[in-house]
């Protein structure tokens, strides 16, 4: 089985070659889902690439964010520019890309973004011109056996670094939120921070690390094409440690004989471990007591005049370790040990007991004196200029949009069916009996599919169906297929024969604007709800309120499949713009009123059917807040 290592920068690459790696993922510096990585610039990457060829490893290069309209002939041109240089692989999330560049010679692997997470994704990969998945970090061990048997693409899996708390591709929280896009490659990590939950303020949606070594050969045994590793944004100690330990575990070496390397890794980068969703759903994988990187726990202390025996402490240490000690959230200070046994801190402390990490170790220098500094990358391959074309469509205005309401219960069907062009509604117990009251209304009802599904096998059934995942797309002659706004469409290049896209939340108006000037087919935007930020399937999460540290409130819903559904501390509001987004030829409009009060589902639909403007102010007092989302200012 392959061992992926990042190469966040040329000392990263070189760090993960010597420790033994067989393939590489890297960055240029734009379009790449890490951001604030170093990356590399184009000279740099034809340099790497070849060093990496050289030392036999492979390398694949992640063009992996959503693409603007006005990005995308330099996305291709950039993709052009890696299979000239000799990439062995491109990952990519976004499906207007993937139609784009089927006609250039490189391997096309799916990025864990793409949703990937079942057999029928993997099928669908098949046929779209993809090599490899790199499936969801949500799937145990025995889905990921159950999904990848008879997988006609090879299957990539994140065994070690961090785990994102939603569900990957589909977060919001840090675009309408905090203002950076984790899509677009600038996550401002918002599951990183602090909040109020059940009463206990925590880290309640921060994961520990995946620690996958144990599970490599059970990985491989059931065909697992490659073993991934996350940390593009970390040091090269840790890429050269990670690597060495896993591929150590890789080649079946004996624990014994890499147990130093662990110790080391735990060391230079720690914020908890843990077998992320391996051995099952039922377990939390997330670490509440911090977020950021403390080293290596060892144990808690007690001081008394600032000395202390480092006998206390449950893992042994060393002359020269560095330790930091802190107080619950509070960082008391940090110091080198000039001794072993009887100890002192060099600062002044209360006296008390306290918890010690191991943030430093001087065999790291040991590590970083092997990896040295990298070779100075260079090449001499020019871009060439690539343009997609794209016909200019004429849409026809129209005075308003249709209106499409999300219910999730009958009573809340009743209320929209006067005024609703048609209903999306979830898969669960009472859709038959929607399906019956739909139908004899004359209201087109389309089934919602669930986010996220392994094994469940989603049927049209004859019925029009709404899909959050390419998995999800099953074609069958006559069926009508709508596209929800998990499916990220960013641009007007994809052409996957959807009767209806949902465009993504995340575009603002002249992006959609543009987007009507030239995908031919129906349109839908959100124009009002509280937008889903977050679905999660940690199974400590619940019904209830998230409350973070400026007291902004979030709902939390839990569904019948055990995924949690974090919704935004206000609704977006867009009634104003329904005549400019009917004059832009969009065909209908978003209204999410799942989990509300009847009397608000019936009031917002008489508000939005009506284009009552006079009302606006009622919605905001009646819903306790409202906002515009990334219409007005798009998203960076």
């Amino acid at each position: 089985m392959e061992i992926l290592s990042p190469a966040g920068n040329p000392e990263g690459l070189v760090a993960s070659i010597l420790g033994g790696c067989d393939a590489v993922y890297l960055s240029g510096k734009s379009f790449g889902a890490r951001a604030f990585a170093g990356n590399f610039t184009d000279q740099q990457l034809e340099g790497a690439i070849n060093y990496a060829h050289d030392h036999g490893v492979k390398v694949y290069v992640t063009v992996n964010t959503l693409i603007k309209d006005s990005e995308m002939d330099d996305a291709v041109s950039f993709i052009r520019f890696l299979s000239d240089i000799g990439a062995d692989a491109v990952l990519i999330q976004d499906l207007g890309l993937l139609k784009s560049i089927h006609t250039i010679d490189i391997k096309k692997h799916a990025s864990t973004q793409m949703g990937i997470h079942s057999a029928k994704g993997l099928e669908w990969c098949g046929r779209n011109g993809l090599s490899r998945a790199v499936l969801n970090r949500e799937l145990t061990f025995e889905e990921i056996k159950e999904v990848t048997r008879d997988s006609p693409v090879e299957t990539e899996v994140f065994v070690g670094g961090a785990l994102c708390y939603c569900l990957s591709g589909g977060c919001l929280f840090s675009s309408l939120v905090g203002g950076r896009s984790g899509n677009r490659g600038s996550c401002a990590q918002p599951c990183r921070k602090r909040y109020a939950f059940d009463g206990e303020k925590s880290y309640t949606m921060s994961c520990a690390d995946i620690y996958g070594v144990d599970w490599l050969k059970r990985l491989e045994e059931i065909g697992v094409t490659s073993a991934k590793i996350e940390g593009r944004m970390r040091s090269q100690a840790y890429a050269y440690l990670a690597t060495r330990v896993y591929s150590s575990a890789n080649r079946g070496l004996d624990p014994e004989e890499y147990a130093n390397d662990v110790e080391l890794l735990k060391t230079v980068f720690n914020r908890g471990y843990g077998d992320g969703y391996f051995a099952g759903a039922d377990k939390s994988p997330v670490q509440r007591i911090y977020a950021d990187n403390r080293g290596q726990y060892l144990g808690k202390a007690t001081f008394r005049k600032r000395k202390f025996s480092t006998d206390q402490l449950d893992v042994k240490v060393g002359l020269k370790d560095g330790l930091t000690l802190y107080n619950g959230d509070e960082k008391m200070g940090g110091f080198k040990l000039t001794s072993v046994g009887n100890a002192a801190s060099p600062f002044d402390l209360p006296d008390g007991t306290y918890d010690v990490y191991r943030t430093y170790d001087p065999r790291i220098d040991t590590v970083k004196n092997l990896v040295g500094e990298a070779p100075k990358f260079t090449g001499s391959t020019e871009r060439t200029p690539m343009h997609v074309p794209i016909k200019t469509v004429q849409r026809a205005p129209v005075d308003l949009p249709e209106m499409s309401f999300y219910v999730s219960s009958i009573r809340n069907l009743n209320a929209v069916l006067p005024h609703a062009h048609r209903v999306y509604y979830e898969m669960c117990d009472t859709l038959p009996e929607a399906q019956e009251i739909c139908d004899n209304a004359g209201v087109e009802i389309v089934t919602h599919t669930p986010r996220f599904a392994p094994l469940e096998d989603i049927e049209p059934n004859g019925r029009p169906l709404m899909i959050n995942t390419p998995g999800q797309y099953i074609p069958q002659k006559g069926d009508r297929i709508y596209a929800s706004q998990f499916m990220n469409v960013f641009n007007s290049y994809h052409r996957m024969p959807f009767h209806q896209v949902t465009l993504s939340p995340e575009l603002s108006n002249e992006e959609i604007r543009n987007i009507a000037n030239h995908y031919p087919g129906r349109l839908e935007v959100m124009v009002y709800g509280r937008q889903e930020l977050m679905c999660t399937r940690d199974p400590a999460m619940h019904n209830g309120t998230l409350i973070d540290e400026k007291a902004f409130r979030f709902p939390v819903y839990k569904d019948s499949r055990g995924l949690s559904h974090i919704l935004n501390s206000s609704d977006t509001m867009l009634l104003p713009y329904l005549k400019e987004l009917g004059r832009m030829g969009v065909e209908s409009v978003g209204i999410d009123v799942r989990k509300r009060p009847e009397n608000i589902v019936r009031k917002v639909a008489e508000i939005y059917a009506n284009n009552d403007l006079k009302s606006k102010f009622d919605l905001q007092e009646m819903c306790g807040g409202l906002n515009y989302g990334a219409y007005l200012r798009g998203t960076d």
